[in-house]
C-alpha cells in the first residue's frame, strides 16, 4: 500500500467518525459497531482479503458512519503522527522484526526507542481505532489487543506453505528462492512479535472467532464468509435491542 495515500485514508476515517452522530442505527450505535482483526501467515491473502471484506461491509452496512477501513502499514503512520514521533522511526516497527540482537543494538546506539516502548503506543492507537468501530485491523497483535471488547471479531488466515510460497514469488515478483525465505523470516518473525510482547502463541486457534485455509477458499470466499458473520451477529443484536424496547 501506497504509505501517503495509507495515512489520507486513515485520517479521513477518523475525521468521519468524529464527525459522526452517534444515534444512528447500524454498526456505529452502541453494542451494534464492529470491528475485526485479521492475523495471518504470510502469503495467505491477509490484505486482499481484508480490501475486499472492507469493500463487501461498506455496500452492506451504509449509512454508518465511517467507511470501513484497513489498517495494515498505515497503522505504523497513525501511530507515529498520533504520538508525535519522527517518520524515521517507521522502519524500526515492522512485527516481523526478526533480529532480537539488532534491534537491542539500536536502542543502545539511541537510534529509537525502546521497542516496548513502540509496541504499547502502537497497542494505545489500535485501542482506539478499534473503539471508534468501522476497521479491519491486519497483524500487530490486534486480536489480542482487542480481546475483552465485545464487539471484536478476530480473524486467521493460514494456507499451504507451497501455495503461500506461489502467492508471494506472484505477488512481490520474486524467485522461489526467495520467496521461500520471505515466508520463513515473516513467518517467524510474526511469531516472535506476539510471543516476545504479548506472551501468546500465534497459531492457537482459541484466539480466534474464525480460522479460514486459503487452500481452499478464494480470497472473495474468505472474505464473504467474514462479511456474512459480522453482518449476521449485528443484526441478532439489534433484533435484540427492538424486542427489549
Amino acid at each position: 500500500m501506497n504509505t501517503e495515500a495509507g495515512l489520507e485514508h486513515c485520517l479521513s476515517f477518523i475525521n468521519c467518525q468524529l464527525q459522526s452522530p452517534r444515534g444512528v442505527l447500524g454498526f456505529h450505535n452502541g453494542n451494534h459497531r464492529r470491528a475485526i482483526t485479521i492475523s495471518r501467515q504470510t502469503g495467505s491473502g491477509g490484505h486482499a482479503t481484508a480490501e475486499r471484506l472492507a469493500a463487501l461491509l461498506q455496500a452492506r452496512c451504509p449509512g454508518t458512519g465511517a467507511p470501513w477501513t484497513v489498517f495494515d502499514m498505515n497503522l505504523v503512520e497513525r501511530v507515529l503522527e498520533e504520538h508525535h514521533l519522527p517518520q524515521r522511526l517507521a522502519r524500526f516497527m515492522p512485527e516481523d522484526r526478526t533480529s532480537e540482537i539488532a534491534d537491542t543494538m539500536d536502542e543502545l546506539f539511541g537510534l529509537h526507542p525502546p521497542s516496548w516502548t513502540l509496541v504499547r503506543k502502537t497497542a494505545e492507537t489500535i485501542l482506539r481505532l478499534a473503539e471508534m468501530g468501522n476497521v479491519i485491523i491486519l497483524g500487530r497483535g490486534g486480536n489480542i489487543i482487542t480481546a475483552k471488547l465485545e464487539h471484536m471479531f478476530h480473524v486467521r488466515l493460514v494456507g499451504s506453505l507451497e501455495r503461500r510460497i506461489r502467492h508471494v514469488q506472484e505477488v512481490n515478483q520474486l524467485s522461489p528462492g526467495e520467496a521461500q525465505a520471505f515466508v520463513h523470516s515473516h513467518d517467524l518473525g510474526r511469531s516472535r512479535f506476539v510471543r516476545k510482547y504479548f506472551n501468546r502463541e500465534i497459531e492457537d486457534p482459541l484466539l480466534y472467532h474464525m480460522v479460514i485455509n486459503t487452500d481452499l477458499v478464494s480470497f472473495e470466499e474468505a472474505a464473504e464468509l467474514i462479511a456474512d458473520r459480522v453482518v449476521s451477529n449485528v443484526r441478532a443484536h439489534q433484533g435484540i435491542g427492538a424486542m427489549a424496547a
